[in-house]
């Protein structure tokens, strides 16, 4: 699988992430053998989770115990205090069965006031830049689920990464995240995409036939690889799965024959997003 750079960090990620939020729920031997698969047969290096996907911190940790040395592992912290921060991380630590994280992230910054919290006296940055001092982590970044908190991020702090929602929807219908990237690419972040294969929000009572996205994924194949190569199509490392194997599967499979989005085919996106109903307002 194509291996593209990281930012500054000198690291090159598989265009593919598994998020770890597919063995949340599962058995060991499920987990086991889905990172399995994933590492050797796939060719994955770039693992991401987080302590809010249920036990996926204690599935994933045994599963990817003997892959760790060859794999680049990034997980998240929701807390946005300096204690919180570096209670979840020891937690974090610990159930994945690591000393250290290739990448440490804020998770799902969204307003104004918890970008003010994590970079005042006592935030969360303050446990990010000790742990980074102390080898605990390699690179800091940060997922978003708004512009003006990711902006207001990187203007205040070097942050290494980016991990936010780059998808077709959500760019053609309102412009979510032409800002942001622009930012990143400015400051030669690593820039990471998720949600790349989200079409819309459920509909009220409507039957789920993902239970573990939030939203509505692409319903076929065909839709994926348009999906999935508008965010390869443009300056993104890598984007992270959804909660389904077989959504995994299907990107690695769009990754292995990746071609760039063409015009026609990122305008018929856009008349295919006019109408939906899609998770990110616009900008």
């Amino acid at each position: 699988m194509e291996k593209r750079k990281l930012g500054k960090t000198g690291e090159f990620l598989t265009i593919v992430g598994f998020g770890g939020i597919a063995v949340s729920s599962e058995t060991p031997e499920y987990a086991a053998e889905l990172v399995a698969k994933a590492v050797e047969e796939r060719g994955i290096n770039y693992f991401d989770v987080a302590p809010s996907y249920g036990n996926a911190e204690e599935r994933l940790g045994p599963a990817l115990k003997p892959y760790r040395d060859g794999v680049f592992l990034a997980c998240k912290t929701g807390k946005r205090d300096a204690a919180g921060a570096e209670e979840e991380l020891h937690k974090s630590l610990a159930l994945l069965h690591t000393d250290h994280f290739d990448l440490y992230q804020l998770h799902a910054v969204k307003t104004p006031e918890e970008v003010a919290q994590i970079l005042g006296p006592g935030g969360a940055l303050e446990t990010f830049v000790k742990a980074r001092e102390k080898g605990l982590v390699r690179f800091l970044g940060f997922s978003a689920h708004s512009e003006e908190a990711a902006i207001a991020l990187m203007e205040a702090f070097d942050f290494d990464t980016i991990l936010a929602p780059f998808n077709w929807a959500t760019w053609h219908k309102g412009k979510f995240g032409v800002r942001m990237l622009a930012e990143a690419v400015k400051r030669d972040m690593g820039v990471l995409a998720l949600k790349s294969l989200a079409k819309r929000a459920w509909a009220e009572g409507e039957e789920r036939r993902w239970k573990k996205t939030w939203y509505s994924p692409v319903d076929t194949f065909a839709e994926a690889q348009l999906a999935f190569r508008f965010t390869l199509s443009k300056p993104i490392t890598a984007a992270v799965s959804p909660g389904h194997e077989e959504l995994l599967w299907w990107m690695c499979d769009i990754a292995e024959h990746f071609t760039p989005l063409t015009e026609s085919e990122d305008a018929q996106l856009a008349a295919m997003s006019a109408e939906l109903d899609v998770i990110f307002p616009q900008s």
